[in-house]
């Protein structure tokens, strides 16, 4: 039996806190995501190990490294998937009639996944994975394609909503990761999507939560919390 009292975060500048500052458009943690709160209800201890700009390749080495150390937690959080989807956007409106493909490819992004998941259940850690957040394709577009050769870009994406159904199935394909090796699963974008509008719950750049988005983390971990703690001991592997 796992008990749980150490949780460990891995991921991008979601889960890091990131958001944008209205002040200077500069990017700043600005935390609200409710760890302590996590922390303080459940007596456990989570320490956040989510960093900017991060993809599931780099996720990789971080947590080999850690397991390396010798520094074991008895349940990992983890939201990868965001800078993975995402596109040299310079180099798309440089040569918008080639193809182009994202950061990390799809099938090599559940690989990927996949090994992590694999070395945790080898250490009798507990994974638990996270869907990616819902972005806003205009605002995105305006804040990243834009300054890179918009017109360009777009003649490539056909049409703006691209990237959000590109982002989409980055998301369903961690749910079916989630299901295939039997982990459990964060619907975060399902808390957001719950939301009539999730253009209030973002950044202007549409893609990293604002304070009221970072709320609806917040809730979604809390829940997902107060859920698991009725056994307060999980099976390995579940």
């Amino acid at each position: 039996m796992n008990v749980i009292k150490n949780i460990e975060v891995f991921g991008d500048s979601i889960l890091k806190g990131i958001q944008l500052n209205p002040a200077n458009n500069r990017y700043r943690v600005d935390n609200h995501l409710g760890y302590d709160a996590i922390s303080q209800k459940h007596s456990v201890q989570i320490e956040n190990f989510s960093k900017f700009g991060c993809t599931i390749g780099k996720g990789y080495e971080m947590i080999k490294k850690r397991l390396q150390s010798g520094k074991f937690c008895d349940m990992m959080v983890m939201d990868f998937g965001g800078n993975d989807c995402d596109f040299d956007w310079a180099e798309v409106s440089q040569s918008p009639m080639e193809e182009h493909s994202p950061h990390t490819p799809l099938n090599v992004f559940a690989e990927t996944y996949h090994k992590i998941i694999d070395i945790l259940k080898e250490n009798s850690i507990i994974p638990v994975l996270t869907t990616l957040l819902p972005l806003a394709p205009q605002k995105f577009f305006d804040w990243f394609c834009a300054a890179a050769g918009g017109e360009n870009v777009m003649k490539w994406l056909g049409d703006v909503n691209a990237i959000y159904r590109f982002q989409e199935n980055y998301s369903r394909t961690v749910e079916k990761i989630a299901r295939d090796a039997d982990v459990m699963l964060v619907d975060l974008r399902g808390a957001f999507l719950r939301n009539r509008h999730i253009e209030p719950l973002l950044c202007e750049d549409g893609t990293h939560p604002n304070t009221a988005g970072q709320n609806v983390i917040t809730a979604a971990f809390l829940e997902f919390a107060d859920r698991i703690a009725l056994a307060r001991a999980l099976p390995a592997g579940a």
